[in-house]
Formats: C-alpha cells, structure tokens, sequence
C-alpha cells in the first residue's frame, strides 16, 4: 500500500471543499469537545503518514466515497431496513449527553460519559475500505481513536478473550426497532487480539465532521477487514467476556452470519456471491479482496483457522 501526504493531494482530488473543511479546525473544537489532550499517535506505517507528517496515507487506487453518498447511502436498522431510511429518520436522534457502560472481566467497571471514556486520546484521521452486506464497499476517510487505546485504559483482566458492544434500545427515537427485524438491542463483538489490532477504530467523525446520526452517531466501530454488519453504531455498552458473545445476525440467521464475519470472497453467502463488490456511486462491480485488501496486517489472526467454518 502507498502512502500519500497531503502536500501531494489537491483537495479537489480528495473531495469538494465544501464537504471536507479544515482537518486541524476540526480536530481542535473535538478535542475542545471531549476534553482530550494531546497525546503519541498510534500509527500503522502501511496506512498513516509518516510521524510528524500532518497528511493522510491511503492506497492510491482508491478513491474517496463521497460525503454525500456515505452519509444517505446507509445500514441502520434501527433507524429502517432501507438504506434511505437512516437519513431520513435519524435527524433528531439525541447524542448527547451519552453514557457508555464498561463492565465483565475488566479492573475498570463503570458509567462512563463520553467524554471521560474518550479522554485523553487524541482522534487521529484513518482512510478505510468498508464493506457492506451486500456487496457494495466504500472508502471512508474516518476520524476516531484506536480501540486498543480505550481497551488498555480500561485494563480488562486476563480472563477477557472477547469484547461485546452493544447499541442504544431506544424505540422512541429508533423506529426501527419496533419491528422484530432482529432481537434488539443490536449486540456486536470482536475477539480480544482483533479488538486490539491497530486498524480497529472507534469512529466519532468522518470527512473531517462530527460523525451523522445515520452514520452511528456518537461513536461506532470501525473493523475494515470485515463486513460492514460488524460495525456496531450507537454503542452504549462495551463488556468484556470469557466466552464468545451471541451476536445479533449470528443470532436472527446463523447459517449466513458468523461471528467472525471476515471479507473472504471465496465463501459465498447461502444467497449471493461475494466474489465481486459495487464501490458506492460506481456502476461496475470490482473484484472483491481477501480481508477487504488488508490481508497482510490482518491475515495473521487466523493462522490455523478454517475461515470457511469460521466465516
């Protein structure tokens, strides 16, 4: 993967300008926000620009997903089955003031606000590949901060092998949820070493903006070698487990859901192929890669394992 500074981007070429202000603006009124201080930043050298390097490295065949399609081009079920519907029906979604609870195998248990759970990382800007259930991908420019960053401050216990998130149950604000769709609320998990890796996000903004209601609003996971279902959004609770959590598609369809939910283009799903990919806005579908082209940071984690039984 190439990585590219800004000095060698034209802001055209990124996105318009009036979709993407200033990076530094914005991470100074975040940081003002959640009261953060400014702190080492977690780099992956395959995926970030150079340390004391303000740009953004991405591959360079990638191009950016515009701000308009990823914010109204959206899976939220909680908000609606269709992909209009988040942005539709998430407009007064109320997120703040927000409380994340941390609890299980963990030294730290507690109702933790935002802020405090935030505090002191710093966002930092990450460019990912992110694909959906059904084929289509984008590349979002998110801004977030390292999970493990809030995991280690969180000090779980030996005995944690799993991380669970699970999202807001709030059917007076999220209409989705008044339908049966899935056993609510949305409950997602990660395994400990996958939580831990550096690529894994916790997302508040993307484009350089606060992140929208209909994106996950305040803070959602980010796993860019899985499928996009792995992102859990809203999240309200973050528990640390002995034994793998019963996530919710795992739960609603067992035979096409697994936990691990990895990008493996040659398993297809019972209903579709997943062999090739529409990026979003694009009309022809592109080949879809193993682990979502992360492959050589991610592909370790499953040494030994059968990924089509581990799917």
């Amino acid at each position: 993967m190439l990585i590219r500074k800004r000095s060698e981007i034209p802001s055209s070429e990124i996105t318009p300008e009036k979709t993407y202000i200033d990076r530094r603006k914005f991470i100074g009124a975040t940081l003002a926000g959640v009261g953060a201080v400014a702190v080492g930043r977690t780099r992956l050298p395959s995926l970030l620009a150079a340390e004391g390097d303000s740009g953004v490295g991405f591959p360079a065949d990638d191009e950016l997903t515009p701000y308009e399609l990823i914010t109204s081009y959206n899976n939220f079920y909680e908000f609606g089955t269709s992909k209009e519907d988040p942005a539709r029906n998430a407009q007064e979604f109320v997120t703040r003031p927000w409380t994340v609870r941390v609890e299980g195998e963990v030294s730290r248990p507690a109702d933790y606000d935002l802020d405090d759970l935030l505090r002191p990382h710093t966002p930092e800007e990450r460019i990912y590949r992110l694909r959906c259930v059904e084929g289509w991908s984008a590349v979002i420019p998110w801004l977030g901060i390292p999970l493990r960053d809030i995991i280690e401050r969180l000090q779980p216990t030996s005995n944690a092998r799993f991380v669970e998130f699970t999202t807001l149950l709030d059917p007076e604000q999220m209409p989705g949820q008044r339908r049966r769709v899935l056993n609510w609320p949305y409950v997602e998990g990660l395994r400990m070493d996958e939580a831990m890796h550096p690529l894994t996000l916790i997302a508040v903004g993307l484009y350089g903006r606060e992140l929208p209601n209909q994106n996950g609003a305040p803070l959602r996971l980010v796993v860019p070698w899985k499928y996009g279902f792995k992102s859990g959004k809203s999240i309200v609770k973050i528990r640390f487990r002995r034994n793998m959590p019963l996530t919710s598609w795992a739960d609603a369809a067992p035979r096409e859901y697994g936990f691990y939910a990895n990008v493996n283009p040659e398993v297809d799903h019972p209903r579709w192929s997943q062999a090739r990919e529409r990026r979003l806005g694009k009309f022809l579908r592109i080949r879809t890669q193993m682990f979502n082209g992360y492959g050589e940071e991610v592909a370790h984690l499953y040494n030994g394992m059968d990924l089509r039984r581990w799917f």
